[in-house]
């Protein structure tokens, strides 16, 4: 019974280690990034700034479009206007934002957020790095 308890313990320790770890990288990602997409009058404004500075590269993309929309940045602030047309019809969870980041210290950084109209709150940002 004693070596249950053992295996248990150590179970949830791994597991609570591994989400602090995690919640810290992303608490730092968070604090580094900020993204965000917002439609307005036929046009979605993406923004981007990275508060180190570090950025080497960022390829934007908006996803789900009749043409995919891709561009490349070697700024660590940009914001950009993409043409889209109307809302779409099945929301703007079919059109993620997705931005690849080459950054120097923190190496390859993932940021992937939904559009949004204007007024409305801001969609969460999913943070990954590898």
């Amino acid at each position: 019974m004693a070596r249950l308890w053992s295996v248990i313990l150590l179970g949830v320790v791994t597991i609570a280690a591994i989400l602090l770890i995690t919640s810290d990288d992303n608490a730092s990602l968070q604090e580094t990034f900020e993204i965000q997409a917002v439609y307005e009058s036929g046009d979605v404004e993406v923004s981007y700034l990275d508060k180190s500075g570090k950025t080497e590269s960022a390829v934007l993309e908006i996803l789900g479009m009749r043409e995919s929309f891709q561009k490349k940045f070697t700024e660590s602030e940009f914001v950009e206007r993409i043409p889209f047309g109307g809302q779409p019809t099945h929301g703007w969870k079919a059109h993620p934002v997705v931005l690849e980041i080459e950054h120097s210290e923190l190496g390859h950084v993932q940021l992937k957020t939904e559009i949004h109209s204007a007024g409305q709150p801001i969609p969460e940002t999913v943070y990954s790095q590898r």
